[in-house]
């Protein structure tokens, strides 16, 4: 494809994603069959390697508020997931089933890296209550400790903490 076409089919695709957008305030772009291209190359990869029952697989290009850019992909064999033990994700959720633990990674993510920082924000709880947050979130692996006590989503989470988040919307 000339370098022409691919940019008008580029601007096709904008233009689409961003009526789609106006139409639809908060909801997910309406997508077109050409545009499962990640799907058809996951069954093609399921076909080379014979995975009769299927797999997932999640991606992510992420440039967040602070300017840092997240490149991610993972997938598992359907045979994998549904035999393994599911109870081992278990404190994985749990520390994502709180609405403040959300709000805190979010803003995390948004560039507030202290424990202060996050304090200051309204309706996140005593200090004593962010600290209790900030600890289920680490144990949990959600985030870790950076130099001068500054708090980080790491960055294999960055991209699954959004699918996470977006899988749970309506």
């Amino acid at each position: 494809m000339e370098l022409e076409e691919r940019v008008a089919e580029l601007e096709r695709r904008m233009a689409a994603l961003e009526s789609a957008g106006r139409d639809r305030e908060g909801a997910a772009p309406v997508v077109s069959e050409s545009d499962f291209w990640a799907l058809e190359g996951l069954k093609a990869q399921l076909a080379e390697h014979g995975a009769a029952d299927g797999g997932v697989l999640y991606t992510g290009a992420v440039r967040l508020p602070t300017g840092e850019r997240y490149d991610w992909q993972t997938g598992q064999f359907t045979e994998v997931l549904l035999d393994g033990d599911w109870s081992e994700a278990a404190e994985s959720f749990a520390a994502l089933g709180h609405a403040v633990r959300l709000r805190l990674l979010r803003e995390i993510l948004g560039g507030r890296r202290t424990a202060a920082e996050l304090a200051a924000l309204d309706g996140v709880g005593t200090t004593g209550q962010i600290y209790h947050h900030l600890r289920q979130l680490t144990g949990a692996g959600w985030l870790h400790t950076t130099a001068r006590g500054r708090y980080q989503v790491p960055a294999d989470r960055v991209v699954p903490l959004l699918v996470f988040v977006a899988a749970a919307r309506p």
